[in-house]
């Protein structure tokens, strides 16, 4: 069985904080990391994800964001933990 997590391509997010203050299980925060475009990135960091897909639809970066439902979590996927 796999798990639900979110995926955020950390270069092409700009901290806005959307899918963070969206997120309805507080699955995402903002970490310290600075990406190559000079933003500090959202990161996934609980494992309550329910795929609602919220944060995807509130981030304004398209492709930022990808949702998985019952997916095996690559290698390095998710960060941090319940």
């Amino acid at each position: 069985m796999g798990t639900n997590y979110a995926h955020i391509e950390t270069d092409l997010c700009k901290g806005c904080r959307l899918c963070v203050e969206t997120c309805p299980h507080g699955c995402l925060e903002m970490g310290t990391e600075i990406n190559k475009l000079g933003y500090q990135y959202a990161r996934f960091v609980k494992d309550a994800c329910t795929a609602c897909g919220l944060c995807y639809y509130a981030c304004p970066e398209p492709e930022a964001i990808t949702v998985y439902r019952d997916e095996p979590v690559p290698e390095g996927a998710v960060q941090g933990g319940s």
